[in-house]
């Protein structure tokens, strides 16, 4: 059965009734390119267990099916279970979690079914749940790597260097792994298509920290969520936003200054380095405080 084919989707959803939701951001995949290509560049092999999140049809499915030694689906919409027993039917490697991937207990799912393999994460990710589920994913300090397709502007900003369009999450992705966009996905590739381009974002999850931190990893990522509170201000004013009931603006404005950062700088230019002095300098000066930290 071809899954990527227009009419055999067709007639395989409305053999079961199906119903695109928009509420869960549902675009099944029209070109047979696009999961074989995401299913490869994601490094699934014989070693591999894989989870992926939202399979829909299971056209990147039945791609990693046949790469790696088991694939572990999550799935929230549960019209979907009886489309996925008749196209999956085949694999024997295939395992369907039924359920939120948000509500799940990763770590925990991940010992139940994928203890003795290397595990990965391969998925075609709704765009209004990108975010959390990153999020979740890098936290569960579970995977190698984490190949996922989503909204190209946001796989840019999460690879990208600082800039206008880069953020605290893009901090957070870079601190815990290495985002590289591996290629685009024009609308086209889906049905319905999407109003925007997507792209292939491969997250190879970092062995050790990239930056020497000198201060608790928690205050670190509390120094650059201060950082772009205030994205329109300068650096220090956005430091004040969060830090001004603890740490005077002269002596915020010394810390940028100590770090040998402009004093008009923004907090959209720094990297990870400038971030582990800032953080440090912020952490010391409040710990010689009454109250420290």
């Amino acid at each position: 059965m071809d899954l990527c084919d227009i009419n055999t989707i067709k007639a395989l959803l409305a053999r079961h009734g199906f119903h695109f939701s928009k509420s869960m951001g549902q675009n099944f995949l029209i070109q047979d390119w696009v999961p074989r290509e995401i299913a490869a560049a994601s490094g699934a092999g014989a070693d591999t267990a894989v989870l992926e999140i939202g399979p829909g049809i299971g056209p990147l499915t039945a791609e990693l099916c046949r790469r790696a030694a088991k694939v572990v689906a999550v799935e929230l919409d549960q019209t979907l279970v009886p489309v996925l027993s008749e196209t999956m039917g085949g694999f024997d490697n295939f395992t369907l979690v039924r359920g939120d991937i948000m509500k799940l207990e990763i770590p925990a799912l991940v010992r139940e079914h994928m203890t003795g393999y290397r595990p990965m994460v391969c998925a075609n990710l709704p765009y209004n749940i990108t975010t959390p589920v990153l999020t979740a994913l890098v936290e569960a300090k579970c995977f190698d790597t984490i190949t996922v397709m989503i909204q190209k502007e946001v796989a840019q900003r999460l690879a990208g260097g600082p800039g206008s369009d880069y953020g605290a999450f893009s901090v957070f992705m870079q601190y815990y792994t290495q985002p590289e966009v591996l290629f685009d996905v024009p609308p086209e590739c889906f049905l319905p298509a999407p109003k925007v381009t997507s792209a292939v974002l491969r997250c190879r999850v970092r062995k050790e920290p990239p930056v020497d931190l000198r201060c608790p990893e928690p205050f670190y990522f509390r120094t650059v969520r201060a950082a772009f509170a205030l994205r329109r201000k300068t650096l220090v004013n956005s430091l004040q936003s969060v830090f001004g009931g603890q740490i005077s603006k002269e002596k915020l404005a010394a810390a940028v200054e100590e770090c040998g950062l402009p004093p008009t700088i923004r907090g959209e230019r720094l990297g990870l380095e400038d971030f582990a002095a800032l953080s440090a300098v912020l952490h010391r000066s409040l710990s010689e405080q009454t109250g420290g930290v």
